[in-house]
């Protein structure tokens, strides 16, 4: 197995993730037109997406970490706009984009048609995820366009599931198609139902952090693989687990949470870079393959379906936004009324991604009777020239938008008030309960001791209020700013002598090690309490 186009893969999407940035555009851009610029370089090797690694390797791990970072309270105050895209946009998207593809192209099949509307339908989860945290997306839209994401590939993958029973010949019908989709839904949640309480149970349990990041790691595919062998929704499962595991982080001990977000952190990191590079790496293989379709006919399609998939999603998300707050007082007293603005930028930011080719991938070459399957070279050139149409023009569009139409962002001065105050809440448990312990004759402590354990718990107070102050007006610092500087500069003194030390033969290195490692977590310590 050559490994080397794995590598370069790998080494230069994260090359040009890094310098994406430092620019003003969206990084997955970058990576998108990097990989279309470089496909033509000769020498590259050709990279074909996969559906048989993408779908059970590369999704389960990109949407764990978008599950495991997304809340569960905020996506159960949602879920009625969330369920409203992530099922009932996907299946409308299906049908009315199969509809007019069907209507478009001279000779292509309804039920071929209806395969490249499920295609199409999701949006991707890495992409909106993506692109929200970097323009900043008020909290009820993030939320929004986060759980829409997270369980729309389970319903498009069912109905393009069905779509190809019915092209290939094997009987699909109405009811078999709501059958199936039923047992997909149920399954894949009860599925995570089902695993997320044991696999919390074993976090906690497991005491070595490398063996709890290990099963960490292990989670999503687990949780895919058993939901599929069940024939349930794997998507679906892995959301529900990881959700769960999120929630209740704050029971596994502070070792291993420190390591998993650095673990998951690097892995998101190169899964989503490498995943945007091979999107736009897709280009030769897709042009090659068009046959008839090539030339204007096929800029044409690509055109029209572009915009169909466009305006569909205002066609729906406007209605499903608006209409139960007028036939519901009950949704117009609990709900605030999300404008006119923020349901445009949901329904602009519905970009299309890697999820979509890996399925438009798995298309079979043949139907039943042996035939080639009609329109198959079309349907991936479109599904391509969607997922580029739509990351490009809507990823690109969508911070200058927010900008015109003036969208609140969040308010930081607010933010920085209610971590104060929960802040100052629990260090009043705190020395509530460290002065009970203290009464205790087992737990007796010199007075410096003592001391030094109510001072952590006043700084820890005190630096979240410290950053409502006014800056330095000599260096513009916030006293946060040049408490962590001179902290680190404090700190960078020590592990110099350290080293000086370790050099001199006066410690071994082991020692060196140990003390290193102490003066990490305390930069750690001084950086988190500051940020």
């Amino acid at each position: 197995m050559d490994v080397m186009p794995l590598l370069l893969l790998i080494a230069g999407s994260a090359a040009v993730a890094a310098a994406g940035r430092r620019t003003p555009v969206p990084a997955p851009l970058v990576l998108v037109a990097a990989g279309l610029i470089v496909s033509y370089v000769p020498g590259v090797p050709e990279y074909t997406l996969d559906p048989h690694i993408v779908l059970p390797l590369l999704l389960p791990p990109l949407l764990h970490t978008a599950a495991i970072d997304s809340s569960y309270l905020d996506l159960r105050a949602q879920m009625r706009p969330v369920a409203l895209l992530s099922v009932g946009y996907v299946l409308f998207a299906t049908f009315v984009v199969g509809w007019a593809a069907y209507m478009i192209v001279p000779g292509l099949p309804l039920t071929a048609a209806l395969v490249l509307g499920a295609v199409v339908a999701p949006p991707d989860a890495v992409a909106a995820t993506a692109i929200a945290r970097r323009v900043g997306l008020p909290s009820r839209i993030t939320t929004i366009l986060q759980g829409e994401s997270l369980v729309n590939d389970a319903t498009a993958i069912t109905a393009y599931r069905v779509a190809i029973a019915a092209a290939v010949g094997e009987g699909a019908t109405w009811m078999g198609g709501i059958g199936e989709f039923l047992l997909a839904a149920i399954g894949g949640v009860g599925v995570g139902l089902i695993l997320m309480v044991p696999i919390h149970w074993l976090r906690t349990r497991l005491k070595e952090p490398l063996l709890q990041n290990t099963l960490s790691l292990l989670i999503p595919f687990v949780a895919y693989a058993v939901a599929e062998q069940v024939h349930a929704s794997g998507v679906l499962a892995v959301v529900v687990v990881a959700l769960y595991l999120g929630h209740r982080a704050w029971e596994v001990d502070f070792a291993t949470r420190l390591q998993e977000e650095a673990v998951w952190r690097m892995v998101a990191f190169v899964l989503e870079s490498s995943v945007f590079a091979l999107i736009g790496l897709q280009l030769p293989v897709v042009l090659r393959g068009l046959g008839e379709y090539e030339g204007m006919d096929a800029a044409w399609y690509a055109i029209a379906l572009f915009l169909v998939v466009v305006v569909t999603r205002f066609v729906w998300v406007y209605p499903a936004t608006f209409l139960p707050r007028v036939l519901s007082a009950r949704i117009r007293a609990r709900e605030t009324n999300p404008g006119w603005k923020g349901t445009f930028i949901i329904s602009w930011a519905g970009m299309r991604g890697v999820v979509s080719l890996a399925i438009a991938f798995s298309i079979p070459a043949t139907v039943h009777g042996g035939e080639p399957f009609p329109g198959r070279n079309l349907i991936l050139f479109l599904t391509f020239t969607t997922v580029i149409g739509t990351l490009v023009l809507q990823g690109l569009t969508l911070p200058p938008l927010i900008g015109v139409l003036k969208l609140p962002r969040p308010d930081l001065q607010t933010q920085t008030l209610a971590e104060a105050n929960a802040q100052a809440q629990a260090s009043r448990a705190a020395e509530r309960r460290l002065q009970e312990l203290l009464t205790d004759e087992r737990n007796a402590l010199p007075d410096p001791l003592a001391d030094r354990l109510r001072s952590v718990l006043e700084r820890r107070r005190n630096s979240v209020w410290e950053r409502l102050g006014q800056p330095n007006p000599i260096t513009g610092e916030s006293a946060d700013d040049t408490y962590r500087r001179l902290a680190r500069e404090m700190i960078g003194a020590e592990r110099d002598m350290f080293r000086r030390l370790r050099d001199g033969r006066y410690i071994d290195d082991e020692m060196f090690r140990t003390l290193l490692r102490r003066l990490d977590l305390e930069e750690a310590a001084a950086y988190r309490e500051t940020t």
